[in-house]
């Protein structure tokens, strides 16, 4: 089972910061991805700053989105809980 994402913040160096339905705070690094198909949108920060809640993950425009087990698991804890 897969923990949905609560809160999304788009941080500088193309990382973001989430909270999960857990409350803990994590951290999910997008740089490994910006080479790769859609993802190479990300690279413009103003469209990268444009993420939001979707159902229980997060989403860019033109459907650009990432797993929610994927980012918990390559995730890293920046707080235990809010």
């Amino acid at each position: 089972m897969y923990l949905s994402v609560n809160k999304v913040r788009a941080l500088d160096d193309y990382k973001l910061e989430l909270i999960f339905e857990n409350k803990e705070i994590k951290v999910f690094d997008v740089k490994p991805y910006l080479d790769t198909g859609l993802f190479k949108k990300l690279k413009d920060k103003k469209f990268f700053k444009m993420v939001k809640i979707s159902y229980d993950s997060i989403e860019w425009p033109e459907g650009i989105d990432l797993d929610p087990e994927v980012l918990y698991e390559k995730s890293k804890v920046k707080k235990e809980k809010v």
